[in-house]
């Protein structure tokens, strides 16, 4: 059985509306997205902004509400929960957001934002909290000197860093990681993606990474879904899915991956909406690699 598995996952918004336009128009942001995650594996999410990467990942751990479907965690639908069973599933189920500048208050030192999930949740004595604060700042590669910090006194990522040992506070099983590395630099981003994969082999974390670089997906991910439109359009083992790509949309998004040998042969492909209907469902077209076509 997965860790995790969405079933017709759907999130609709309101566009427009008011004084002068008095009709809204309806987006929806997920439109019936399906995947599972097995425990121990990295699943990565991937597609343009806009195509409703992050906005699965926070229905997934109802930040946001959708507005139907079902998200099964360990056999159960997180959907139903009360909101008392929802705060305890919080402890299996956390968080990285991408921005590290906005996602930690500002007033707070960086011991208290780290020991906030376990105050709420009641678990240890002060002395107790203050003891994994500071494991938790030797985990991620912090110096336990500099807890009583503010935010503004850390690099990009160090503040990321932040995120993480938060995240990582209640001993969680599942971990959603929405572009944790998109708003660093380019020469810290390697950092954190490599600690991120210490981290799940040394805790034995279960990861949703969304991002749109692909090539970080390759290198990191087990398997991979292709989002558009808040649709999957296709998904598979990150090998065959890379190796025979096979949505329009997907071959696009490849072609545009930068290489490393600026002599290497290439061809760039036009993205045409017009070659493919959106309304096709995913098709098994290989082994555990299904597309939209």
């Amino acid at each position: 059985m997965p860790l995790l598995e969405v079933r017709h996952l759907v999130k609709q918004f309101s566009r427009g509306g008011g004084f002068l336009k008095p009709s809204a128009a309806t987006v929806r942001a997920v439109d019936d997205v399906s995947f599972a995650i097995d425990e121990g594996d990295m699943f990565g999410l991937v597609g343009e902004s806009g195509s409703g990467k992050s906005t699965t990942g926070r229905c997934i751990l109802r930040l946001i509400e959708p507005d139907s479907g079902e998200v099964h965690f360990r056999g159960e639908n997180v959907l139903q929960y009360s909101k008392y069973r929802m705060r305890l599933a919080r402890r299996d189920m956390q968080v990285v957001f991408q921005d590290p500048y906005s996602s930690l208050n500002p007033r707070m030192r960086a011991r208290d934002i780290v020991e906030e999930p376990l105050i709420i949740h009641q678990l240890g004595s002060p002395q107790e909290r203050r003891a994994r604060v500071a494991e938790l700042f030797g985990l991620v590669g912090l110096d336990s000197a500099h807890l009583g910090r503010f935010p503004h006194e850390f690099s990009g990522g160090q503040r990321q860093r932040i995120g993480i040992a938060r995240a990582l506070a209640l001993n969680p099983a599942f971990v959603v990681a929405d572009e944790p590395v998109s708003a660093l630099d380019v020469s810290i981003q390697a950092q954190v993606i490599q600690l991120l994969l210490e981290l799940r082999s040394r805790l034995r974390l279960t990861l949703l990474f969304i991002a749109h670089d692909l090539r970080l997906v390759e290198n990191i991910c087990n398997r991979v879904a292709v989002m558009y439109l808040g649709k999957i359009v296709e998904m598979g083992n990150t090998d065959a899915l890379f190796a025979n790509p096979t949505h329009p949309y997907t071959r696009a998004l490849l072609s545009a991956v930068p290489r490393l040998d600026p002599d290497e042969p290439r061809t760039r492909v036009e993205f045409d909406t017009s070659s493919f209907d959106r309304d096709v469902p995913l098709r098994e077209i290989g082994n555990g690699h299904w597309a939209a076509v």
